[in-house]
């Protein structure tokens, strides 16, 4: 086969901190006020239902009927804090979970008297659980930039070539939407690249502000799950669709981080490429992902 890209993600190695991309942050205590009055309001509702539930576990199931799904998110969130720390907020933002939970867990809940006297304990504007819930604000945003980004710098460099995929917010492509016959039909992806009606790769982008220990063991062997099944699924049916997996971020500097996606992009040689935003336009080549492999 011919040699279509030169360096390997492991050669960037010793000069890694030049080949992330820093996302911008905010300041303490800068946001407090604008924390302040965004979340005001779900701890005003809160402490009206507190005052309204006769139990912590109607004072729960309270929250899972408020309509508004951004509101009933922070006041599960702000339950979490004074009622049950085991909560899953991601596990109960459907109905039917919340109330198994609720049947499993209310055992665990914190007395609601005790709830109301911690409660009133604190201002209304509560600068400490104003900030918590701030982090969750921008929960995400990274993401979707450097999906954005890698976006824009795709169809600057390669034209001629589409691009398709949700480039911020958004739902997730599923591979049985590109593959009709692929065998995790579910699977999510970020985007797929195409030449006219060819699938040249398919690719998942992810920003790491800060990872190790186990979440860098989650992250680097889903990866290797999804290249196997992917790539396996390629090669029994003669396609020679590549995989792209755009990373980014100060988590990659981490522990052993680096060396597992080194290790990753040559499990597969020619068939992966494992990136950051500053080594898009050096490595992905139009050669590369329409050669034969």
């Amino acid at each position: 086969m011919k040699k279509v890209f030169q360096n390997t993600f492991a050669d960037y190695k010793k000069e890694a901190s030049n080949w992330i991309t820093l996302a911008g942050g905010e300041y303490y205590p800068d946001i407090l006020k604008d924390a302040c009055n965004l979340y005001k309001p779900v701890l005003v509702l809160f402490g009206q239902l507190i005052k309204s539930s006769e139990s912590s576990s109607r004072l729960f199931l309270e929250i899972t009927n408020v309509a508004e799904p951004w509101m009933r998110v922070q006041l599960l969130r702000i339950f979490k804090r004074y009622v049950c720390p085991v909560l899953s907020v991601e596990m109960t933002k459907r109905k039917n979970k919340a109330v198994d939970f609720e049947k499993e867990f209310s055992s665990k809940f914190r007395p609601i008297n005790e709830v109301q006297k911690a409660f009133s304990s604190r201002p209304i504007k509560d600068e400490v659980i104003c900030a918590l819930l701030w982090e969750y604000k921008d929960r995400g945003r990274k993401g979707y930039d450097l999906t954005e980004r890698f976006f824009e710098l795709f169809r600057s460099n390669y034209r001629g070539l589409q691009i398709i995929g949700p480039e911020r917010a958004g739902r997730d492509i599923l591979m049985k939407e590109v593959f009709e016959s692929y065998p995790n039909p579910n699977r999510p992806i970020d985007f797929v690249i195409k030449d006219k009606e060819k699938i040249l790769a398919i690719g998942l982008a992810r920003y790491d502000s800060d990872r190790g220990g186990a979440q860098e063991d989650d992250r680097t062997s889903g990866y290797s799950h999804c290249a196997n099944e992917f790539l396996g699924f390629a090669k029994r049916n003669k396609l020679n669709t590549k995989l792209i997996f755009i990373n980014d971020g100060p988590g990659l500097l981490l522990g052993s981080m680096w060396n597992d996606y080194s290790t990753l992009e040559k499990s597969w040689k020619g068939r992966i490429i494992v990136l950051t935003l500053r080594m898009v336009t050096e490595r992905i080549t139009k050669e590369w992902l329409t050669s034969k492999s």
